[in-house]
């Protein structure tokens, strides 16, 4: 039964890599930004995050090459925003309760 209810291989390998892009503490805390507002650019996301624009930037480019970021050009600025479709569950199990869920402290058994 377990068997028949597991992803495929290939499944698990997209899970993985997703998975592993939210991991890096820029780049969730770039997508938790752009789920609280709309869209912000650049230097507004590295303000924001109190980072350099070079790591914002990079982890940007990371997450848009994963369909994750779009972003859109007004003139010489340019604004990010979650993609189209973004899953209403992962903004709220990945990005809000996972901050909630490790701000409890751990029971430890010994």
């Amino acid at each position: 039964m377990a068997r028949e209810r597991l992803p495929s291989a290939e499944e698990g390998d997209r899970l993985t890599s997703v998975l592993s892009l939210m991991a890096d503490p820029t780049r969730a805390r770039l997508l938790y930004a752009l789920d609280v507002v709309e869209e912000l650019c650049v230097g507004d996301l590295a303000l924001a995050l109190s980072g350099s624009e070079d790591a914002v930037s990079y982890g940007l480019r990371v997450l848009r090459t994963a369909g994750l970021v779009t972003r859109r050009k007004d003139g010489r600025v340019v604004y990010y925003r979650l993609a189209a479709g973004f899953p209403e569950p992962l903004r709220q199990h990945c990005l809000r309760q996972l901050i909630e869920m490790s701000r409890a402290p751990v029971d430890v058994e010994v």
